[in-house]
């Protein structure tokens, strides 16, 4: 029995030891398509050998059931894929590089994402996290609202409309035309769209008031029973902080349940790198500080509580998108790091102009102008439309009949100015219809200043000021003696001549 207890204990601890190896050598890859497109996951070989054996397994996102979509055997010369398993959802659309063993898929639908893992010779080397999205992706920034549109001009009297949230498929809207009821579920999911779901009684479109990061996710639309529309809401947080500075990223977690997996990401050019990641199965909380030349060295923290994202003493490389991945909800941010270039200091009353960097505005931009800590939209052009707008009754009006943008170069200027206007204004250009991975999105950040005559700098200035008042009014007392010293010398050298003067 002691024997027998030894032996699996060892076996244990070489368990263990494996895992531990397995999980070192694992490359992990992120990887997104547009629907329809294909993609292709490259397995890292520039050449397989002779008793290779290349296996390719997928999982529904995050799921716990690999299953054999693709396998390789060169001992034998055999390149299988196995197109109908998962209900077939693979058939037609796998292709093996018969030379490296890399796997495209081709056609892409939303089926198609998931973890993608690569095991060779029995050895898992790559995992693959694919995100596939549709001409239906929004993205929303928290506090707006978002509308679903269901495709319909008029609802017909004996329509039955359902709209489904999340992986469970959550009833929360509901219209039956012949029963005459508009419903929409509320206190469902602990209440997370109580006072924020609108139903359009005419076409059946669905509108999101007041959103936060509960509320991204998958929605789907059901009309008479069959599905027709699914839509991804992603969210999409803008955050601003000074060079040096601090910034916290939000997970929007109060705290992460046992099975939890989560990946933070930045995206720099075309890839996205994985940064940090907690594993709460295995216990693992990773930040990857050598990556893009160590720019995040010493500089990340995790929360092991709720897996929020901290990135401390900031510098403009640090400014761009943070990905973060928790199971099948995909969350971004966009940070902006701000020094004294793009500072902007105004005299109250006076203008200001806020540069996009364009010469021109190109046919398919879209450029949107949003001020304050709440995002709020303030100046949008969205050239395809050809709309060019200004909101100027958003913040109770503060911007009313203040701004003015420039339909050759989308800059902005601000007029008539007042301490309400000081603050962050940002600049969001993109050239995509969608603004959700768009590999051609940019952005810029100012903040601006307004002082006032009386009030009009900081201690600094206020003290270079007094001191130069009190040197002007030493200089101005001291002519004025001057002054009157050399007049009452020179009356004095008069009253000489004339009291010397001889008369004949």
């Amino acid at each position: 029995m002691k024997k027998m207890f030894l032996k699996l204990l060892l076996l244990c601890l070489c368990l263990w030891r494996l895992d531990g190896a397995f999980a070192e050598s694992v490359v992990y890859e992120w990887e997104s398509v547009k629907e329809g497109d294909s993609v292709s996951l490259n397995s890292g070989l520039t050449e397989m050998k002779d008793d290779d054996v290349i296996q390719w397994r997928f999982k529904k996102r995050f799921g716990y059931k690999n299953t054999l979509i693709a396998e390789i055997n060169k001992q034998t010369d055999r390149f299988t894929v196995y197109e109908d398993v998962l209900d077939g959802r693979f058939r037609d659309r796998l292709k093996l590089d018969n030379q490296t063993g890399s796997l495209t898929v081709t056609h892409t639908t939303t089926e198609h994402a998931g973890d993608y893992e690569l095991q060779i010779n029995g050895v898992i080397r790559k995992m693959f996290n694919l995100y596939v999205f549709g001409a239906h992706v929004k993205s929303v920034t928290e506090g707006d609202s978002v509308s679903l549109n269901s495709g319909l001009t008029e609802i017909k009297d004996d329509d039955v409309i359902l709209w489904r949230f999340g992986d469970g498929n959550t009833l929360i809207a509901e219209i039956n035309v012949t029963a005459d009821r508009i419903t929409v579920y509320e206190d469902v999911l602990d209440g997370r769209f109580r006072d924020r779901l609108k139903l359009d009684k005419q076409t059946g479109s669905l509108t999101v008031t007041h959103t936060t990061t509960e509320h991204t996710g998958d929605y789907e639309l059901q009309i008479n029973g069959v599905d027709r529309e699914r839509f991804r809401l992603t969210f999409y947080g803008l955050k601003s902080v000074w060079k040096g500075d601090s910034v916290s990223l939000n997970s929007g977690l109060t705290e992460m349940k046992d099975d939890d997996e989560i990946q933070w990401r930045f995206r720099f050019g075309d890839k996205n790198t994985l940064i940090a990641e907690i594993n709460k199965r295995f216990d693992r909380f990773t930040v990857y500080e050598d990556v893009l030349n160590g720019r995040f060295r010493d500089r990340l923290k995790l929360d092991n509580q709720t897996g929020s994202l901290t990135v401390t003493h900031t510098t403009t490389e640090h400014a761009g998108d943070y990905y973060l991945q928790i199971n099948s909800v995909i969350k971004r941010f966009r940070l902006y790091v701000f020094d004294e270039e793009t500072s902007v200091s105004v005299k109250e009353g006076d203008s200001f102009s806020l540069n996009s960097g364009l010469t021109k505005i190109k046919g398919n931009h879209v450029i949107q102008w949003r001020f304050g800590d709440e995002n709020t939209l303030i100046a949008e052009i969205n050239v395809t439309a050809d709309r060019f707008t200004v909101y100027e009754d958003v913040l109770d009006g503060r911007f009313r009949d203040r701004l003015k943008l420039d339909n050759q170069t989308g800059s902005l200027t601000v007029t008539h100015t007042t301490t309400e206007h000081e603050g962050d204004y940002k600049l969001l250009m993109y050239g995509d219809y969608k603004m959700v991975f768009s590999r051609r999105f940019s952005s810029k950040v100012f903040r601006v200043s307004v002082y006032d005559s009386v009030h009009c700098c900081g201690p600094t200035e206020a003290v270079i000021r007094l001191v130069l008042s009190a040197l002007v009014g030493v200089a101005t007392v001291s002519i004025v003696v001057y002054d009157i010293r050399s007049r009452r010398a020179e009356r004095d050298q008069a009253h000489i001549h004339t009291s010397g003067r001889i008369e004949i």
